[in-house]
């Protein structure tokens, strides 16, 4: 294992940070206040976007890009770094192409579309004029065990009908948003891991209701975490993605290379916080002395130093074993960075919160936004429970293959 950036992924990050420190972070505080008055997308994104794809800046994520498809082929491993760039600020991944859940929604497309559907939804996804939502999780189920939806995808004729209720659903009040990637159950008399189905879904199918927004730790996010309703839609058959059935593993299959995506953007929000609060630890006084020279602050900021970097050896190698043998083989070490890194993500912004003080909770630095997200990343794409469940069931079932050698090294009593 070698998490050395090479010379190409040295010169993307370079690029992507030039990037960011000119057209993104001096456009931040143009972003909020237009997003406060109700204007989204904000009115720069496309201009934004536009200069990032004539840079060659554009869809970063996807290592199987065919030649006429737009973007850079990166493996995980490559994009990686790229993406805790990109984490700094909220609304950046969507200038470079690479913001959830189309980047999940995409990698979908690219594995099991049709030509047909590859040619409707795939191709406006890779060129950024639509965005598209994932629709798995519901209200009245707990929906970290995807096997418990309820939402019904029932085949009539030459079309399905859905019925059903989802909610968080990330991007469903985007403008852009035309595609619903829904997963409902088509057999639920199948074997349990049978009976799920995705199927493709526009956005103006009469049926399909945009409930509401719901606010995420009181904040609401512009492109929608929202409830959305499925009353008698109907759709043709050929937006069936896969096969009947296929559902839950084609969910599995666009998680792992998703959840790498988000724990790297969760890096780069801790690396900024960390480095926000150096730099206030070196400007504000307490009793006389800087804030750094207090024990406390100066333990969080040693502690968040090793954390984070830690945490990104951790992300690299689940990324790298990606790339080696596939998400399958790597779900343990995918389990173990979805545990961790929110963890990280929301210790780090607190820290860096306290050092500023009544500051740190106010809008004009970014560590609450990035806090609350952090918060929310605890549920999304599975619970930390689900998680640690998972990674400890596959740590007994190893064990089982020198189930009592550890035995060896245990000293029994001394007897007279």
């Amino acid at each position: 294992m070698n998490f050395g950036y090479s010379p190409k992924v040295e010169d993307l990050r370079r690029r992507v940070r030039a990037f960011m420190d000119e057209h993104i972070v001096p456009r931040h505080r143009q972003w909020l206040d237009e997003v406060h008055a109700g204007q989204f997308p904000a009115s720069f994104m496309e201009d934004l976007k536009a200069k990032a794809k004539a840079e060659g800046l554009w869809n970063l994520f996807l290592p199987h890009l065919k030649e006429d498809e737009p973007g850079t082929r990166l493996t995980n491993l490559e994009y990686a770094p790229l993406a805790e760039i990109m984490g700094r600020i909220s609304w950046a991944p969507e200038v470079f192409n690479c913001n959830a859940p189309d980047t999940g929604n995409m990698e979908l497309l690219h594995m099991f579309a049709t030509p047909a559907q590859r040619e409707q939804w795939l191709v406006p996804l890779l060129d950024g004029t639509i965005r598209s939502a994932f629709a798995m999780t519901e209200p009245d189920v707990a929906s970290s065990d995807a096997t418990n939806i309820t939402t019904s995808i029932r085949r009539d004729g030459d079309d399905y009908v859905i019925n059903g209720r989802k909610w968080f659903i990330t991007n469903a009040a985007h403008p852009n948003c035309k595609l619903f990637i829904v997963m409902g159950k088509t057999d639920p008399d199948a074997e349990t891991h049978q009976q799920q189905s995705m199927i493709l879904v526009a956005a103006n199918t009469p049926g399909l209701k945009v409930v509401r927004n719901i606010p995420v730790m009181n904040h609401i996010s512009p492109e929608g975490h929202c409830e959305v309703t499925f009353t008698n839609v109907r759709v043709p058959a050929t937006n069936l993605l896969g096969e009947e059935g296929s559902g839950f593993a084609l969910a599995q299959a666009r998680l792992g290379p998703g959840r790498i995506h988000h724990c790297m953007r969760s890096i780069g929000a801790a690396e900024l916080a960390l480095e926000l609060m150096i730099e206030r630890s070196q400007k504000r006084k307490t009793f006389g002395k800087y804030l750094h020279q207090h024990g406390a602050v100066g333990e969080w900021i040693a502690k968040s130093r090793i954390e984070i970097d830690q945490a990104r050896l951790l992300v690299l190698k689940t990324a790298w074993l990606i790339d080696e043998v596939g998400a399958k083989a790597a779900r343990k070490e995918i389990s173990m960075i979805k545990a961790l890194v929110p963890q990280l993500h929301t210790t780090v912004c607190d820290r860096a919160m306290q050092v500023f003080g009544a500051m740190g909770v106010s809008p004009d630095t970014p560590l609450a936004d990035h806090w609350t997200w952090g918060r929310a990343l605890r549920y999304a794409d599975g619970p930390d429970e689900v998680h640690l469940q998972a990674i400890a069931r596959m740590e007994i079932g190893a064990s089982k293959e020198t189930l009592g050698a550890a035995a060896a090294y245990l000293t029994p009593p001394m007897r007279d």
